[in-house]
């Protein structure tokens, strides 16, 4: 089995930063995709941010400029900056990965418990 584990949310003002990590241990041989998805109260939960080890990534488009999503393969770990945070980025982060588990050619979607992002105005 996989865990992910997140940590780095929190309260902070808008116009404010914080970054996000994700840490992922188990039975792993490799993770293709990583990222981050997230829900806000009253919607549904939306990608923010993925990335593939080789570095192919994909955001949407309401936070392009501001986020900036990395990864370190060694680590098993990814990660999320995120600049010029707004009211509206206010949700509960999840993070995400695709992983090939080790002695076996399965590939199963794992997801963390979440972390909580709130941003005042």
């Amino acid at each position: 089995q996989v865990q992910l584990v997140e940590s780095g949310g929190g309260l902070v003002q808008a116009g404010g930063s914080l970054r996000l990590s994700c840490a992922a241990s188990g039975s792993i041989f490799i993770i293709n995709s990583m990222g981050w998805y997230r829900q806000a109260p009253g919607k549904q939960r939306e990608l923010v941010a993925t990335t593939t080890r080789n570095g192919v990534t994909n955001s949407a488009n309401s936070v392009k400029g501001r986020f900036t999503i990395s990864r370190d393969n060694a680590k098993n770990t990814v990660y999320l900056q995120m600049n010029s945070l707004e009211p509206d980025d206010t949700a509960l982060y999840y993070c995400y990965a695709n992983v090939v588990g080790r002695g076996s050619s399965y590939i199963d979607d794992y997801w963390g418990q979440g972390t909580q992002v709130t941003v005042s105005s």
